[in-house]
């Protein structure tokens, strides 16, 4: 009986050409039409893993983590400035967008470090402003809402709430420089009603001439309350 020899299959050739088309694992430089460049880790023919872009549109680099080609885990941002780069992000990144806790250098004397949520700093964060001063507390959307300090160059600084990046709700002032304070409620970034008393004034650097005198109202508390109650109504 003859034997009967079973022919091989073969695979047709644009599968093998497409195979081979596809970008997985390591690859060198892959350049764009629009000009951008990246060099790292694909999978399935996207940017997934390490790897490092120059953005030619937003004139910059990004190194760090991909997923999806979108930045995605932890990587760093980089302005082109000069004949180099200066570095303007560093922290996590969730497709695409500043996300979980990272650095932001709006200027060399100027940063935020603290908490992202979709590009915007929202939680926990601690902003150096160019003049000296520091905010540190909450965000939301990219402004100061919710409890937190602001302390000047001169070290005076508000400890209380925030709504919509001004000072809203209850809080303190302490003028560190004249040995007062002052507690009570505020109405966007104005103390409405609230009670100013001496503070420190001994070792004040610029102590006023006198101390305050002595409030002569029977019930001063029930007289800012009751205020407080107003304006706290005008608000909602």
């Amino acid at each position: 009986m003859p034997h009967l020899k079973t022919p091989k299959a073969y695979e047709p050739l644009w599968k093998e050409w497409d195979e081979k088309a596809q970008k997985n694992g390591l690859h060198s430089t892959v350049y764009s039409v629009n000009g951008n460049e990246y060099k790292g880790e694909w999978r399935a023919n996207k940017r997934e893993g390490k790897g490092t872009q120059i953005d030619r549109q937003r004139g910059g680099i990004y190194d760090g983590d991909w997923k999806n080609s979108m930045r995605h885990g932890f990587g760093t941002f980089s302005l082109k400035e000069g004949l180099g780069y200066r570095k303007q992000y560093s922290g996590g990144w969730k497709r695409d967008k500043k996300h979980g806790y990272g650095i932001f250098y709006y200027s060399e004397k100027e940063y935020y470090e603290g908490e992202w949520f979709g590009d915007e700093r929202s939680g926990w964060g601690r902003m150096y402003y160019q003049d000296g001063s520091i905010y540190e507390g909450e965000w939301l959307h990219d402004k100061r809402d919710g409890r937190g300090m602001y302390r000047l160059a001169n070290e005076n600084r508000y400890e209380g709430q925030w709504k919509n990046d001004l000072k809203n709700g209850d809080g303190k002032f302490f003028y560190l420089d004249k040995g007062q304070i002052y507690e009570g409620f505020w109405v966007d970034d104005i103390p409405k009603c609230g009670q100013m008393s001496d503070f420190g004034r001994e070792g004040a650097p610029e102590a006023t001439q006198y101390p305050i005198p002595q409030v002569e109202l029977a019930d001063s508390s029930s007289v800012i309350g009751e205020a407080k109650n107003d304006f706290e109504s005008a608000m909602s």
